[in-house]
């Protein structure tokens, strides 16, 4: 049996916001390591550790800046365009869900949806690519529908308009601390996830800094935490 999180809250047992990429779907190593190699071939040097520690979770809007502010990048947009033309293939060939998510959803019994900082065609060319994209309907909201992306909290908001909750009955799920911070912002009870091949170091220190009120660390132990039916992993 899979321990609860160690000091996990009780918590609200209405909807559920799911981050995408790291928490759904394994693609952050996939995309660190494509636009490592296309800014590598650049002459900017990077490593995939980097780029994952870096960038997963930002926005492209954010990353840009980044690029642009703390690389001397003067057209990082050129690069995020490669690396996107060369990551869909990699994604049609490699990528999964993360393990046991897929059965996790499935035994919801309360509203749910995804709330990216993906772009649509993103998300279209990662999660649609999976069986689990069905069990969302409707309900995948990116940050291009929205004036800012997380970390503010406008995706959040849209999401609990949308399924019509109110925020104190809701939890958001991520990865990254600026879902951490949106959902904060937006008075969602914020829970970290990090998947079980996670290479950054501290991340459930990094999480519970941005403001995760608990961190799991498997499928298993986010259905723990969440109150539903016990996941199991292939």
């Amino acid at each position: 049996m899979t321990a609860r999180p160690t000091g996990a809250p009780d918590l609200p047992r209405g909807a559920i916001i799911f981050d995408c990429d790291g928490v759904l779907i394994d693609s952050e190593p996939l995309s660190a390591a494509v636009l490592a190699d296309v800014l590598t071939e650049a002459g900017h040097p990077a490593t995939a550790f980097e780029i994952h520690t870096r960038f997963s979770g930002l926005a492209a809007i954010d990353m840009i800046a980044a690029m642009r502010a703390e690389d001397g990048i003067h057209e990082p947009e050129r690069f995020l365009e490669a690396s996107r033309a060369a990551l869909f293939p990699r994604f049609a060939r490699e990528l999964e869900a993360v393990a046991g998510i897929e059965a996790l959803v499935s035994a919801l019994d309360r509203p749910y949806c995804v709330a990216s900082n993906s772009g649509i065609e993103r998300l279209d060319r990662s999660l649609g690519l999976l069986p689990i994209r069905a069990l969302f309907g409707p309900h995948v909201y990116s940050a291009e529908m929205v004036p800012r992306p997380k970390p503010a909290p406008d995706l959040i908001e849209l999401c609990l308009e949308r399924l019509g909750v109110a925020a104190r009955d809701s939890v958001m799920i991520d990865d990254n601390p600026p879902g951490i911070e949106a959902a904060r912002a937006a008075g969602v009870v914020p829970i970290g996830f990090v998947t079980p091949g996670e290479t950054r170091p501290a991340r459930e220190a990094v999480l519970r800094e941005a403001g995760a009120v608990a961190v799991a660390t498997s499928a298993e132990q986010l259905a723990h935490l969440l109150g539903v039916a016990p996941v199991a992993v292939a």
